[in-house]
């Protein structure tokens, strides 16, 4: 029998190890939405535009290169008088003309507009990187959350199925107590009464499991019916303090840095609308080739090939106010993004510290009902017990039960809302 134990423990042993490994940690549930997420993969693009548009060919400073190419015939009747009254027709008069050229335009001046546009590009795309990392950032905090909720609401299905086992005791106990005579059947009727209760209980829990579970999935965008095997509790190691989360705030919050891109933007934009009033000067420079063939006439053909040079200066005088009034809207813009960063600022540090708060709250709540849940699990044992021996009525292990129950969901509740408390707290300092 010896070796057969063996074998039966390390088949056991295997099995453990298998069921361990495959369970779907939230990591692997973030990994998995970060690669499927659709927002993500529409942020992931418009980042993309920024980075694309990041050239100096698109801020003007590169110059445009075009070769040209252009043919015609042309066939007419013609005819012609001249100084001596004679006469000259021609039927029909035929030309063909043909021109080719290669030709260089270049804004060598236009106000340092180009320069501006060019650093506005680059603060451009650092804003789409930013609203990419701010949607990872949410599409990570919803499947923390989402993911802690499964395994919440599993549970709270594990707590009701011990109450079932305590219910369970308790009816054997009354049973017992109704066939002796210790007991009532009031005694043995609410004992069935609240095991039935429980049951329900049981079949209801179940069905949130379900929601819970196709509320993940919808994120990871698998199918609403694959079932994972997530974890059995709900980690909270994290210890703010909340002095250096203030002073991380501005420095690493999504939010606060995209709105001081957008000022940065603002600035550049009335950079730009100034540049308005100043000269341009642009370049023009080519090599240009053209022949023309008659078939009748004092000119039968004309060939010339040859470069042209040519430069423009450009000073503006009078523009209808247009200067000024982009220039007069640049400024309300910087003004509004300056307000608006302002008030990103004030809402971020007021979120922060409200989920500061709301962390040590809950903290301490866990704690206390840690405790508590201890002494209503003893309690109810001990009622169990009073029961047994016919110390004590139905009502009082009824009572018991319920304050075990009622402890199990606030303890089940108080560790999900730490959990949200913390994942929003490093959220709000992107440190998921």
């Amino acid at each position: 029998m010896k070796p057969f134990r063996l074998l039966t423990y390390f088949v056991v042993s295997l099995l453990s190890v298998s069921a361990v490994a495959q369970v779907f940690t939230v990591d692997e549930a973030v990994a998995m939405a970060l690669k499927n997420d659709f927002d993500i993969q529409l942020a992931k693009n418009e980042a993309s535009k920024a980075k694309t548009n990041n050239t100096p060919g698109n801020a003007g400073m590169l110059p445009e290169l075009n070769a040209s190419l252009s043919g015609g015939f042309d066939s007419k009747r013609s005819s012609q008088k001249l100084a001596d009254f004679s006469i000259r027709e021609y039927n029909p008069l035929n030309s063909q003309t043909l021109n080719a050229g290669v030709q260089l335009s270049w804004t060598v001046f236009d106000g340092g507009k180009m320069f501006v546009t060019k650093s506005k590009l680059s603060q451009i795309e650092r804003l789409g990187e930013i609203e990419f990392q701010s949607q990872v950032l949410q599409t990570m905090a919803d499947v923390i959350a989402a993911y802690y909720d499964v395994v919440r609401q599993q549970q709270q299905l594990r707590s009701i199925h011990e109450a079932i086992n305590f219910n369970r005791q308790r009816l054997a106990i009354a049973q017992t107590g109704f066939q002796s005579g210790a007991l009532s059947k009031a005694d043995l009727l609410q004992a069935q009464i609240d095991l039935n209760l429980n049951l329900e209980n049981a079949i209801n829990q179940e069905y949130n499991i379900q929601l819970a579970q196709r509320s993940l999935n919808r994120l990871l965008r698998i199918s609403s019916d694959a079932h994972l095997r997530v974890s059995d509790s709900i980690p909270c190691q994290f210890r703010p303090d909340s002095m250096s989360l203030l002073q991380k705030l501005e420095d690493s919050n999504t939010s606060i840095l995209a709105f001081r891109k957008q000022v940065e933007i603002a600035g550049l934009n009335l950079k730009e609308s100034r540049s308005n009033y100043l000269p341009m000067l642009s370049l023009n420079a080519g090599v240009y080739a053209s022949d023309i063939h008659n078939s009748a006439g004092t000119l039968l053909q004309n060939r010339s090939v040859g470069p042209q040079v040519a430069g423009v200066l450009s000073i503006p005088l009078y523009q209808s106010g247009e200067a000024k009034r982009k220039m007069n809207l640049a400024k309300i813009e910087l003004q509004s993004a300056n307000i608006n960063l302002e008030k990103i600022k004030q809402l971020a540090r007021i979120d922060l510290q409200n989920a500061i708060s709301n962390y040590r709250n809950q903290l301490r709540l866990l704690d206390i009902e840690i405790v508590n849940n201890q002494l209503s699990e003893e309690y109810l044992k001990i009622s169990i017990q009073r029961l047994k021996l016919g110390q004590t009525n139905s009502l009082e292990v009824h009572l018991a039960q319920e304050n075990f129950v009622q402890s199990n969901t606030r303890l089940l509740n108080y560790r999900y809302n730490l959990k949200i408390a913390e994942t929003k707290l490093k959220h709000l300092l992107s440190v998921l």
